[in-house]
């Protein structure tokens, strides 16, 4: 049996068959259709079962807001659980199975749960699953979660052959929404030359003005829709995205968007999925309004269904859900619905209107002329049928359920009244007020969301402000679009009229949230209010008398709203009946909260290109290249691959490192210090924010001068250091370590953007931005000179001084700064020149056996020096006095981030590990990490420690071991002896407590 009609269905295209399957069935639909209106077309009213009672669950609505029709879609590797019919586009070869059933559709043997329903209610587990206490996990546990969940999870051994991007985009505004207030809006946009981008959900310009009709300066809605679209595609400043789903609002105009390329023709080439991230001085919101269900028995049963929704299938695909509708309202807009149906040549048998005889306008008028019966104060009873609608029952709305007469239909329209889409703009703080005399949450424009500026960024457009009627739609979006233009400084006074819409008025609704409830035949019909997790009115009324007062707690108790739809139809209904249950008016219950995405996001979409070898992409330098051609062994140093050594042919890693610092310090060595953070920081206020970064001062640093800093954790604890270069009076470049410069960068946009957010102050981290080379020894100035161009004497550029200039040909930035203790310049230039800088530096160096040093060499000679080491002096729990470094806490301001924790009694005790310089009484290596053993054993019977190793190496230059090390009241013992166990716990080696510079301690070395 087909319910499609011979006639009509303006998106589809009936000279072009589709087909698909659906439970193995195969079925053909027409091009331009989606998977719900080819299944309606095929009589397919069953499509899946519900998530508790498995009860028959048909399509009830024809967009986002759709909570049954979910579907596995594909099979094998393109295989996707919980997929919407009603906005899934209908494709050749398209494959669905249904959801939540065993072992058919038709016949589910989980409907049994409905038999137990009385003692399934509200909160059942949280009452039931807590004994017998001891076993509960083994009891009911494993039961709970087989049954759990909706769809079928892809097989985790498959890889997701379908492509998935990120695209960036900056506009000025931004409209979400395509139907006819989101193309007002930008239409005056547009015509003022901003860059302008809309998105609209579906595949189709006009939202739900074709389909419910009206005229705009005298066209119909269609043919308006289908010029305004083309004014606006003959408009270069403006963008347009169908099939793009504005998914959330955040602060500061940033707002994601989910753009589903070619899920509607996955035979074409390119991304499946693009998520899109966009910065917008301005957002209109024109989204547009949600139809609300009636509560009533059995408004769960397939064939029942939103009147938008029948609407959209007759007018839009040709499609009714039945031979006869019985119409059921508080509203005038269901009357459309029968209209519309009459016109397509089906029946109507009846309007159940719940309001009383009083004033009718025109719809109630023109369906009475029509001859379709309508009866006032009456309201559904109950519905007859299990898998389809077979009839309705109908009674006096404000009696006591009591049928007056029973009526044959194969489907109900049900219509209670409409709600604005204000979730994006609650996303981004949006306040809501409620409208009473037309029943819904609508935004409040006293309460705007705004920027860091105080200036408002968003703002709702059409029905999305709560303008129903097409003129005040259009007026709503025009006004909204000048008021964009305006916040953006410029001026309306040129622009036009706003188009006058015209339609049918409506008389006013009456608000019925649900209808007289009584028992037939024995049995009292369940009114259902969350359609997919089995949510009934008498579970929200229930909540409510034990004594759950907040709409939140309700939301989780009863799990309302809590489905894949997140409530788009059933949060308003429920919170209508939980105000209802507490005797409070609605505004005073409040709403529950809206978070992103607006509807759900494939996960391919938000990891876009990161899986597989680009899940975490290795990072490599300009020089990388050259470190590989030339034997270097790698180790990692956060996301980098850092050169650990260079071993020629023959040669054990630990001969090169001996080689390579040996030369560095009798001639010169070169290191690529490129992945080394590099983070400027710039701004009127730049150095006042970093004299809170760091733990010394930095604003009274001139320009041309270096500064080496710490920085600490709000609890006082050191996480990272590193040399600050002062550019100009704004300009701040700090050098943090490899395996810190994202975290430290999102550690300074942090505390900008949530505690010092007025300060002007804009950081980049420009780490991959430069190729920093660092040329240490002896000779290395003797090398540099040999390049020419600027000059580098101690005179021209001393120790902890830079200078700009020209080196060899290439613009450079040199450092004076010393991680070695030698002579020591690091040179900074443009990545794209680092590769050619470095093989000049080479050649030029043959004459002083320049030779590359990697990692480990570093930190010998940083070691040798005394100098510390993130990550190994320091490990989460050291502040920087543990290090010595009093010197570099400034006594001078009043506070820096730390400064407070370290001031606590534990944090100020002197009794403290300190850090020391250790030598081996034989000369041998410390092992990394071994603890000082003390006198007794602790409670576990291990042995008491005083201190620890946290850097250890065999020094060339010293011709032994030498390590640092955290020891109990350190600096005071100088000279004493202790003794460190070896990996075994027990074995011991002595070692002398010593000064933590073993290298050139005057630093005459690194002045020269």
């Amino acid at each position: 049996m087909s319910t499609r009609l011979s006639h009509g269905g303006r998106l589809i295209d009936r000279s072009t068959k589709v087909g698909f399957t659906f439970n193995g069935k195969r079925l053909d639909g027409y091009a331009g259709d989606t998977l719900a209106s080819a299944l309606l077309g095929t009589d397919q009213m069953l499509v899946g079962r519900s998530f508790k009672y498995h009860r028959p669950r048909g399509i009830v609505a024809s967009g986002a807001e759709e909570p049954n029709a979910l579907v596995n879609l594909g099979e094998g590797v393109k295989h996707e659980p919980n997929q919407r019919c009603t906005t899934t586009e209908l494709f050749d070869g398209l494959t669905a199975t249904s959801q939540n059933h065993w072992p058919s559709l038709e016949h589910d043997i989980g409907a049994m749960n409905g038999l137990f329903g009385k003692f399934l209610t509200a909160g059942f587990y949280y009452k039931t699953f807590i004994h017998p206490r001891p076993f509960w996990k083994h009891i009911y546990e494993p039961f709970i979660r087989q049954s759990a969940g909706l769809g079928k999870a892809p097989d985790p051994e498959t890889r997701d052959p379908d492509h998935y991007e990120h695209f960036y985009a900056f506009v000025d505004v931004l409209v979400i929404g395509g139907g006819i207030a989101g193309l007002q809006a930008a239409l005056v946009a547009g015509a003022s030359g901003k860059r302008v981008m809309v998105l609209e959900q579906t595949a189709h310009w006009g939202g739900r003005a074709p389909v419910d009709g009206g005229t705009v300066d005298g066209l119909s809605a269609e043919d308006w829709v289908s010029q305004a679209v083309e004014k606006l595609e003959a408009m270069p400043n403006v963008e347009f995205r169908t099939r793009t789903m504005g998914a959330g609002v955040y602060d500061h105009g940033y707002v994601l968007a989910y753009e589903r390329v070619n899920d509607h023709a996955p035979y074409l080439a390119g991304p499946r999925h693009r998520l899109w991230r966009i910065r917008a001085r301005q957002v209109v919101t024109a989204t547009g309004a949600l139809e609300r269900p009636l509560s009533f028995g059995g408004n769960d049963v397939p064939g029942v269904m939103l009147a938008s929704a029948v609407r959209d299938y007759l007018v839009n695909y040709g499609v009714s859900p039945g031979d006869r509708t019985v119409v059921v309202t508080n509203n005038d807009d269901a009357y459309r619905t029968a209209i519309a149906l009459k016109k397509a040549g089906l029946a109507v048998p009846i309007i159940v209107d719940a309001r009383p005889h009083g004033d009718e306008g025109p719809l109630v008028k023109e369906a009475q002329a029509m001859g379709i019966r309508v009866e006032r104060d009456r309201a559904i009873t109950k519905v007859f049928g299990s898998k389809r609608v077979e009839g309705v029952a109908i009674g006096l709305q404000r009696g006591e359920g009591a049928v007056l007469e029973e009526i044959a239909c194969e489907a109900v329209a049900m219509s209670g009244g409409w709600s604005p889409v204000v979730h994006l703009w609650s996303h981004c703080g949006g306040k809501l007020t409620w409208d009473d005399a037309a029943a819904y949450f609508k935004p409040d424009p006293s309460r705007t969301p705004t920027g860091a500026d105080g200036a408002p960024f968003v703002t709702t457009a059409g029905s999305a402000s709560g303008a129903m009627h097409i003129k005040y739609t259009l007026q709503d979006a025009d006004n909204a679009a000048k008021s964009v233009l305006s916040a953006l400084g410029l001026s309306d006074a040129d622009q036009q009229a706003a188009p006058n819409g015209e339609a049918a008025l409506e008389a006013p609704l009456m608000q019925v949230w649900l209808m007289p409830e009584r028992a037939h035949d024995g049995l009292r019909m369940k009114a259902w209010l969350d359609y997919q997790n089995d949510v009934k009115v008498s579970d929200v009324q229930l909540a409510a008398r034990e004594g759950y007062r907040s709409v939140e707690h309700t939301k989780r108790y009863t799990t309302l709203g809590m489905a894949t739809d997140q409530g788009k139809l059933s949060n308003i209904n429920g919170l209508a009946i939980l105000s209802d249950a507490l005797g409070e008016p609605i505004p005073q219950v409040g709403t529950t909260t809206f978070r992103p995405p607006y509807t759900p996001i494939s996960m391919g979409a938000i990891a876009g290109d990161a899986r597989g070898d680009l899940f975490h992409p290795l990072r490599k330098t300009a020089i990388h290249g050259w470190h590989e051609a030339n034997g270097a062994t790698f180790e990692p140093v956060g996301d980098w691959r850092r050169p650990y050594a260079f071993p020629k042919a023959g040669e054990s890693v630990e001969d090169a490192v001996i080689r390579e610092i040996n030369a560095t310090r009798q001639s010169v060595g070169m290191l690529d210090a490129s992945t080394l953070g590099k983070i400027i920081v710039k701004g009127p206020d730049a150095g006042r924010f970093l004299d809170m970064l760091y733990t010394n001062m930095m604003s009274t640093l001139k320009p041309g001068k270096c500064r080496y800093g710490l920085m600490c954790t709000e609890n006082g604890f050191l996480t990272d250091d590193g040399v600050v270069a002062r550019i100009d009076e704004d300009t701040f470049l700090c050098h943090t370590t490899t395996g810190g410069a994202d975290r430290i960068h999102a550690h300074m946009e942090e505390w900008l953007q949530t505690e010092w957010w007025d300060w002007k102050v804009y950081t980049a981290n420009v780490t991959e931005a430069y190729a920093q080379i660092a040329v240490v020894g002896p000779n290395a100035r003797n090398l540099l000179e040999k390049l020419g161009g600027m000059d580098v004497s101690k005179e021209a550029m001393a120790f902890m001084e830079w200078k700009d200039g020209t080196l060899g040909g290439f613009p450079v930035r040199i450092y004076r700064i010393s991680f070695s203790g030698e002579l020591s310049y690091e040179i900074a230039v443009p990545a794209s020149q680092g590769r050619a800088l470095w093989d000049k530096l080479l050649e030029a160096g043959k004459e002083y056996d320049a030779t590359p040093y990697g990692t480990e060499a570093l930190h010998v000679m940083r070691a040798e020096k005394g100098f510390i080491m993130i990550g190994d002096e320091t490990d989460g729990t050291v502040i920087p006095q543990d290090l010595g470094l009093h010197w570099a806490i400034s006594k001078k301001k009043e506070d820096y981030i730390g400064k407070r924790a370290q001031a606590r009694s534990y944090m100020d005790n002197p009794d403290r590990w300190q850090l020391v310089g250790l030598e081996t009484v034989d000369g041998s290596v410390l092992p990394d990490g071994a603890y000082a053993a003390s006198p007794g054993r602790n409670a576990n019977g291990q042995r008491n420690t005083q201190g620890r190793v946290t850097s250890t190496y065999w020094s060339p230059t010293l011709k032994k071991g030498i390590a640092m090390g955290l020891v109990h009241n350190g600096p005071q013992r100088m000279g004493e002896t202790i003794s460190f166990m070896k990996d075994d716990g027990e074995t011991e080696v002595a070692a002398c407590i010593v000064s933590p510079v073993f290298y050139d301690p005057e630093g005459e070395k690194q002045n020269v």
